[in-house]
């Protein structure tokens, strides 16, 4: 990540963390913690969808094996992991929109929280 800062002349970089700052290895290297807070529904259906534009052979045994984890822990894992990471956040959006609008509206948030 370090690399990648130094090499980078752009203003923002972005980065998927599940933890946002809540990992000390990470928390140093961040500056804002922009959490998409979407329903499980739709975060749910995206994986699915997922998997069913890239079909292969396993995609339907994969989906169940998917599905039975989700019901079993990862919903309850994903959760707890939103409530920490929402404590700290610096900006959380939770509306349906589509993906243009929301890059609009963090873009236009960054650029208002800019020294």
């Amino acid at each position: 990540m370090e690399s990648l800062i130094s090499k980078n002349r752009n203003r923002f970089i972005f980065i998927e963390e599940p933890f946002g700052k809540e990992r000390d290895s990470m928390s140093s290297l961040i500056d804002y913690v922009v959490l998409l807070d979407q329903p499980m529904e739709l975060c749910l259906s995206r994986i699915i969808k997922r998997h069913t534009e890239q079909p292969n052979s396993d995609s339907i045994c994969a989906i169940s094996n998917y599905l039975d984890k989700y019901e079993d822990h990862y919903r309850d894992i994903y959760i707890s992991a939103v409530e920490q990471v929402r404590i700290n956040s610096d900006l959380i959006f939770n509306e349906v929109v589509s993906i243009k609008e929301i890059v609009n509206y963090i873009g236009n948030w960054l650029k208002s929280n800019e020294n």
